[in-house]
């Protein structure tokens, strides 16, 4: 976007100018960047995983550094959070060059111009698993934890210049945007599962053979990927990937999530801990997408989602290495001031009082801006 929020789709305008030609993806020594559906949008991914938190965020600013400084030279900058505050959806589009056929499926069947498909942005944690029984174990507890996660995690309070509904508005419209096929995404919440060999048939192959069914090409069918709910399994890299997360302000924040959820769930999985009826979890998520940190829950450890993610902090704070404890102060101070949600709507309503709305928007949104490029936490 340019300096005015203007949402600028020229993904693959960036990527030709750096390396004379369109192509997918650039890899350079430590990460590679390159497009996703959205012209406007931009994806980063490290090459390797990462042996600590200090390594993510030290590769992953560098990733950031270098990515705003080859499209300042197009007049754009980077913004990170879960929604474009002003986008319309004629203002972008949908990646046309290699891979479209992907893209042309998916419009086959679902409708592609609206912001749960246009507007969203996500931070995507791998985390890896050795052994079947390990990777269930993972995916399962995974399931509990993540549910109360977009308490913290949202950043998604506005878009197209107003206050929208709820605090994690990318969530809502995610739940809904493949409606027509509802078992590519479920309820979001995965359902628990018991071998891989289940999952692969009650899973995958049931929403790959309601795709077939509704005309999707194979481009689509048996795809692991293809499955949208907010954890799945990768079995090409032998990890589960938690897709429950606003992007975050800057790359320190998305560590601190990092952190928190691997040190929580090391906690859970050493006791053992009881896996809650599916039915309460798809409850207790679907308050949180409309309330966040004051949702309503049925979780034994609170009455409220605030409460269930101090338990968890907690849970964390034990099992946390010292490294990933450096981290954990932002969660903490997420759980007790606010998501970046909650800061953002709170910070554009009091600049409105003084001026009018879009001109509160542009200034708390500039902000960000700098927040991303300096990796400072919005605070």
């Amino acid at each position: 976007m340019d300096k005015e929020l203007k949402v600028l789709p020229i993904s693959d305008k960036i990527i030709k100018a750096y390396c004379g030609k369109t192509i997918n993806f650039v890899e350079l020594p430590s990460f590679t960047f390159g497009k996703e559906m959205q012209l406007h949008v931009m994806e980063v991914k490290a090459n390797r995983p990462f042996k600590s938190p200090a390594e993510f965020e030290e590769t992953m600013q560098n990733a950031v550094q270098t990515l705003n400084s080859i499209v300042q030279k197009h007049g754009a900058q980077l913004l990170g959070t879960g929604m474009h505050p002003l986008l319309k959806l004629k203002d972008t589009g949908i990646w046309p060059h290699h891979h479209k056929r992907i893209y042309e499926e998916y419009g086959k069947i679902f409708n592609l111009n609206q912001h749960g498909w246009l507007n969203i942005q996500s931070f995507h944690l791998n985390l890896p698993y050795q052994k079947e029984p390990d990777a269930i174990q993972i995916h399962n507890q995974l399931a509990n934890l993540c549910t109360y996660l977009p308490a913290i995690a949202a950043s998604s309070p506005i878009y197209e210049a107003k206050n929208g509904p709820n605090m994690d508005n990318r969530l809502q419209f995610y739940k809904v945007n493949q409606k027509e096929i509802s078992s590519v995404t479920g309820k979001v919440i995965p359902q628990y599962t018991y071998s891989l060999g289940q999952y692969k048939h009650d899973v995958i192959g049931r929403y790959s053979r309601d795709l077939e069914a509704a005309g999707a090409g194979d481009v689509l069918l048996d795809r692991e990927w293809v499955n949208s709910r907010g954890i799945i399994f990768r079995f090409d890299r032998c990890a589960l990937e938690v897709r429950l997360m606003d992007e975050q302000e800057c790359v320190k924040s998305d560590v601190a999530l990092s952190c928190f959820i691997r040190a929580a769930l090391r906690g859970l999985i050493a006791s053992d801990a009881e896996l809650l009826p599916h039915e309460l979890l798809v409850r207790d998520f679907n308050n949180i997408v409309k309330d966040g940190l004051n949702a309503k829950v049925m979780h034994p450890a609170g009455k409220t989602a605030r409460q269930v993610c101090q338990n968890y902090l907690d849970l964390a704070l034990k099992h946390a290495d010292a490294e990933e404890k450096s981290y954990l102060w932002l969660i903490k101070k997420r759980i007790e001031e606010g998501s970046l949600s909650n800061l953002i709507r709170e910070k554009v309503q009091r600049r409105a009082d003084k001026t009018d709305f879009p001109e509160a928007i542009l200034s708390v949104y500039s902000t960000l801006i700098k927040c991303l490029s300096n990796n400072e936490p919005y605070l």
